[in-house]
């Protein structure tokens, strides 16, 4: 349920929504995902963010960033999106991430 609280004229999401996460593919061209708390890194073969159901990595190519909203915990991308992968820790994710990249 998404609620708005007024304080002084400015509107502020409440933690209940910011706690959400969702993911919604349209033609594995477009994605937009909620419940994003921090972008960790990113370039046109992959996206790696943090949700708050855990560290999230899409890969693609000609991947961009289409929008950016933290204070909203939404991300959209676009591009070829070829996958989506959920980690279990952040430590266990970078460690991966590098390691794949030294392969």
């Amino acid at each position: 349920m998404k609620r708005l609280i007024a304080a002084m004229g400015v509107f502020y999401l409440t933690e209940e929504r910011r706690n959400q996460h969702s993911v919604t593919l349209e033609d594995r061209e477009r994605v937009r995902i909620s419940g994003v708390t921090e972008v960790i890194s990113f370039d046109e073969e992959g996206v790696w963010m943090e949700t708050v159901e855990g560290p999230l990595w899409v890969k693609g190519s000609g991947l961009h960033v289409a929008k950016l909203n933290l204070d909203d915990g939404e991300v959209k991308l676009d591009g070829e999106i070829d996958g989506m992968e959920y980690g279990q820790e952040r430590g266990e994710q970078r460690l991966s991430f590098f390691h794949r990249l030294l392969k």
